[in-house]
């Protein structure tokens, strides 16, 4: 008795990635390391100073990890309340914090306790920056309010309070120690200059504005908010430039990498995203377990640092040229004898041969095909499609079905649930020109077969009326293509003959005689 035959799936090719010069850089990382946090990362800074350790700052405290250390080197925990916004001086000497408490704390690298404490905010503060002179403190606060703050005499120096909801997101000017940004939940970005008592520039993002990025040059600015990630050129009074819409929820954090020529946003989709500063195009992403809270990219790429919801702490070293070469020699092919090893044994007269049988494993929609049971293996097979998207399975039972005569017997007797479930697997694949054919037939059946029943569910009229609206897309598509081939036959109908060209002073054509072509025959010599 013959052996049953599984159902071929069959194998359709895939588009290869688009390899370049971007994409080998960004590949070029290790595995990540992820390190468990107490609470939700909400901030990572680099030191601007070798060996660029850099400062997590999570639940109630902020840790600071060196390059390649997976434990905390220094950590602050003099908060009462959730700690915001550890931030890094330029000398790398002293970190600012702020706090759910309202209380600014300024930290000496090489201690524990606070030296200074700032309080004048009435709640939270989830911005804390220095200002270029190093000596002043730029803080955001719930309580709608910016403030700058004095370090040696633990002063306020002048507050703004001109948003409309929570500030959350702020950046100083590295050029100018009297010019800072904010950005609030109102969806503006104001400019404020300390030598005057009001801002000086405003913008409108759209959406609440969750993080803040000032270019090197300071002549542009990035501002992320929403799904929006958005640029504004500063020279020009605060003109938007270009408005980038590749995340699918909300831009959580902004950085510069490769000497300001790359533009990385992430978001709480899961995504980190690669953009080029030049055409603000996507030349890499990458992909996350969680929501990303947070975002840090060391000077010279050497490390990526990203903060997620979940407290996990994902870090990302670049590998060196040793490891890479590694790489390579672990990809070397087995050695010929692999290959050749046993072909050349001859069997001798005393050898027994052993053999093992095989024992074959059917899929689920394969053992009810066995057993005959059709609507069962199609049933099996809509369930795998929905569980992982792969259509090439129920296309591959379809057909099955189709071939053995049984595909109306398995496609009737459905109730409202799995009549939809037809339905939408028919709507999402029928334009695929891979599944075109095949389809058109089951949908003629299910129409055939459920034409009684119109009007009597209103799931199965929406889905109805959805497929009608796409073979009329479809149709009209088609129409449009087939008048774009009538005017391209029309174009090369009148197009003039090609015509032979005879180079001027030429007498030979193909290295023959004009005239002489077919005539021309060899002559023997005599001497």
């Amino acid at each position: 008795m013959a052996s049953f035959k599984p159902t071929r799936i069959q194998v359709y090719p895939k588009l290869g990635e688009k390899v370049t010069q971007d994409t080998l850089y960004w590949k070029n990382y290790k595995a990540p390391v992820q390190i468990k946090e107490f609470g939700a990362i909400t901030s990572i800074d680099f030191s601007p100073l070798a060996p660029h350790t850099y400062a997590v700052t999570a639940s109630t405290r902020v840790h600071i990890y060196g390059p390649f250390s997976q434990e905390p080197v220094k950590t602050f925990t003099r908060f009462k309340d959730t700690a915001y916004s550890g931030r890094f001086r330029s000398d790398g000497q002293l970190l600012v914090a702020g706090c759910e408490d309202s209380v600014v704390r300024l930290f000496d690298v090489s201690g524990r306790v606070a030296i200074r404490m700032f309080k004048g905010h009435t709640k939270a503060v989830h911005v804390t920056d220095f200002t270029s002179e190093r000596y002043q403190i730029m803080t955001g606060s719930d309580d709608y309010t910016c403030r700058l703050w004095d370090i040696p005499n633990s002063a306020e120096l002048t507050s703004y309070r001109e948003h409309t909801d929570y500030v959350r997101c702020g950046t100083t000017s590295k050029l100018n120690r009297d010019l800072f940004f904010t950005g609030s939940y109102d969806h503006t970005v104001k400019l404020f200059d300390a030598r005057v008592d009001k801002s000086v520039m405003t913008m409108d993002h759209g959406q609440p504005v969750e993080s803040l990025l000032l270019f090197p040059s300071e002549g542009l600015l990035v501002s992320a908010g929403g799904r929006y990630v958005k640029v504004w050129d500063l020279l020009k009074g605060g003109q938007p430039l270009v408005s980038l819409k590749n995340h699918h929820k909300t831009v959580t954090g902004l950085c510069l990498g490769s000497n300001g020529q790359r533009l990385l946003s992430a978001s709480l989709d899961r995504h980190v995203k690669v953009y080029n500063t030049t055409n603000y195009k996507v030349v890499h992403n990458f992909d996350y377990a969680t929501s990303i809270l947070s975002l840090g990219l060391a000077p010279d790429d050497e490390s990526i640092v990203v903060g997620m919801t979940n407290g996990v702490l994902s870090i990302k070293h670049k590998k060196s040229p040793e490891d890479s070469k590694g790489a390579v020699q672990q990809k070397r092919q087995p050695a010929y004898r692999v290959f050749v090893k046993g072909k050349n044994y001859v069997p001798k007269q005393d050898d027994y041969l052993v053999s093992k049988p095989v024992r074959q494993h059917l899929a689920k929609y394969d053992k009810q095909l066995k057993k005959f049971n059709v609507s069962k293996a199609l049933d099996i097979a809509m369930e795998q499609w929905l569980r992982f998207r792969k259509s090439e399975i129920p296309m591959a039972v379809i057909k099955e079905l189709e071939r053995r005569g049984t595909l109306k017997n398995a496609l009737a007797g459905r109730d409202e649930r799995e009549l939809c479930q037809l339905l939408s697997f028919v709507i999402w694949n029928l334009v695929d020109p891979r599944f075109t054919a095949i389809l058109t037939t089951v949908a003629e059946m299910l129409l055939e077969i459920y034409q009684s029943t119109v009007g009597m569910s209103s799931l199965v009229d929406r889905q109805l009326l959805r497929l009608h609206e796409l073979l009329d897309k479809e149709s009209e598509c088609q129409q449009e293509l087939m008048e774009v081939l009538g005017m391209l036959d029309v174009l090369f109908a009148s197009a003039p003959p090609r015509k032979e060209v005879t180079l001027p002073g030429d007498s030979r054509a193909n290295g023959l005689a004009l005239g002489d072509a077919g005539t021309h025959q060899p002559q023997l010599q005599t001497s």
